[in-house]
């Protein structure tokens, strides 16, 4: 990685800064009958490598860190808070909740993303808005949860729920999860609250869902799901996430979540899994967002042409 190694640790340029990296031969994903093992060492070089690539999706964003000290096989921690310890050029924003504050980290750098995988964070999950408009999301996220890995099922409800979106004039790109399933997601003029974000996007599940009601459903809970798949929309709440493009997956394998074209869903050998930290970089290098998110839109347009086709 470009470092100098002193017994337990290492030291890691990044960007303007030199990180330190502990214990960098510590195993965070073991190896298995399929999978080669993957250590803290080596999630540090996939994010430093990715950085280009995800930082634009990082910038301005509040965080929750899913922390894996033992790996793999240990706890997990879901974190909002900066610690005392953590340096104090993290960029930081403080969000009031109910009797008092939760002050989030924000990776704007290089540097930042580095130490977050030193810390053991395999995964970041981002808030919707930024921190100059915290209550105004600029993302609109769709979740495809398959019931069971019936990955056909996703690709069929990608398929119809992109067309739906193209129907009211919303593009939308694609991402694998690195899980089970798919995202969806859209841009926003950052206008709209996150209630008038979320009712939008529960309007468009039920209306999709009301044109497939044997595949698909908008029930939270499991036992009211049956064999269909969950199109989730819980995520365009206040102070909820979704997992960063370009993001590690805490499963077997180090999967991560991937930006894809529309073209690459007909791809047979396309699986919610389908890259790892061994080829996503590669895979970052084609934009296959192409700039679909550049430019956020407004939701009265697609309001109205959603109310017309529900009629």
């Amino acid at each position: 990685m470009g470092g100098t190694t002193t017994g337990g640790t290492t030291t890691v340029r990044a960007g303007r800064r030199t990180v330190e990296l502990h214990r960098p031969g510590k195993v965070l994903f073991p190896g298995d009958g399929r999978n080669r093992e993957y250590t803290k060492e080596d999630l540090v070089a996939y994010y430093r490598a990715v950085a280009p690539f995800m930082l634009p999706h990082l910038r301005g964003r509040p965080l929750m860190l899913e922390r894996h000290p033992d790996g793999l096989d240990g706890p997990r921690f879901m974190q909002k808070n900066l610690q005392d310890h953590d340096p104090d050029w993290i960029s930081r924003i403080e969000v009031p909740k109910e009797g008092g504050t939760v002050c989030h980290p924000v990776c704007d750098d290089t540097a930042t993303l580095v130490y977050l995988a030193d810390q053991a964070c395999v995964t970041l999950h981002r808030w919707l808005s930024r921190v100059d408009r915290i209550d105004r999301p600029d993302r609109m996220v769709f979740d495809l949860d398959p019931a069971d890995d019936d990955f056909d099922a996703v690709r069929r409800a990608a398929r119809w729920l992109g067309e739906l979106l193209d129907r009211i004039e919303l593009p939308s790109a694609l991402m694998t999860t690195g899980s089970r399933g798919l995202h969806v997601v859209v841009a926003l003029n950052g206008h709209h609250d996150f209630d008038e974000a979320r009712e939008f996007a529960r309007d468009v599940a039920g209306t999709l869902t009301a044109e497939h009601p044997d595949a698909l459903t908008t029930a939270a809970r499991k036992k009211e799901r049956g064999d269909r798949l969950y199109v989730d929309v819980q995520r365009n709440a206040y102070a909820q996430t979704a997992v960063v493009p370009f993001t590690v997956r805490a499963r077997p394998g180090a999967p991560v979540a991937t930006p894809i074209s529309w073209e690459r869903l007909d791809d047979p050998e396309l699986g919610p899994r389908h890259w790892t930290i061994d080829d996503a970089v590669d895979q970052a290098r084609t934009d296959p967002w192409s700039g679909l998110l550049r430019r956020g839109r407004a939701l009265g347009p697609a309001r109205r042409r959603l109310d017309a086709l529900r009629g």
